[in-house]
């Protein structure tokens, strides 16, 4: 089964960030990881287009954009035009969510749909043939250096379940508390793809801790 890492840019260094991007360039990662937070839908802010441009013209690697925000049918072709490769909005934040991955997918983007903890995954069942990729919240969305919600897995199985009985090529990626500690637990659960912050950039060896993550 496919396994991704996606190093989380909100852990980061910004004082250094063209560093922490050529790092991320040269390691096992497979997929950038960035947080769109606009204080609304979750208590956070974190970065616009410019920054998301600045990191798309160093990245060697596919943008893996996550939308924690009101509204996001508004910016889908501005993420677009920024540099996104992956886009994921949230099942509680999109009143009509087939049409948003539609359209996700007719700018030439992949779609991903992401689910708080508290959102069960049989909500999914019928929007699944329109996502490439399910993002499941392993803690709660808006910061950085969570503890891992350890229902989590529960959630992950049975996401899995559901996915492959329909013969789904969806992947699911899991986003919180991610360390090289439960790594290998998510991958037994189902997860293809793990994000991770702290777990990367706070890392004594963050390349080292990437490729351990990765398993």
């Amino acid at each position: 089964m496919i396994r991704y890492v996606a190093p989380s840019l909100l852990s980061a260094d910004f004082n250094n960030l063209g560093r922490d991007i050529e790092m991320v360039n040269h390691s096992e990662a497979d997929w950038f990881h960035l947080d769109i937070m606009d204080g609304v839908f979750v208590p956070n802010i974190s970065y616009g287009f410019p920054v998301v441009e600045h990191i798309a013209r160093l990245a060697k690697k596919p943008l893996d954009v996550h939308l924690m925000i009101v509204d996001p049918d508004r910016y889908l072709e501005k993420f677009r035009d920024a540099g996104a490769n992956i886009l994921t909005v949230h099942w509680e934040a999109c009143t009509h969510l087939h049409r948003t991955l539609s359209e996700i997918r007719k700018l030439g983007m992949k779609a991903g749909v992401s689910l708080n903890p508290h959102t069960p995954v049989e909500l999914l069942d019928d929007i699944l043939p329109e996502a490439d990729l399910v993002l499941i919240m392993s803690v709660n969305p808006g910061f950085g250096g969570q503890k891992f919600i350890e229902n989590s897995l529960s959630k992950i199985s049975r996401l899995r379940e559901m996915i492959d009985r329909k013969g789904y090529s969806t992947l699911i990626e899991v986003d919180g508390g991610v360390s090289t500690s439960n790594a290998a637990k998510l991958y037994a659960a189902g997860a293809n793809v793990l994000v991770a912050g702290n777990a990367v950039f706070k890392a004594e060896n963050p390349s080292d801790a990437i490729r351990l993550i990765k398993g």
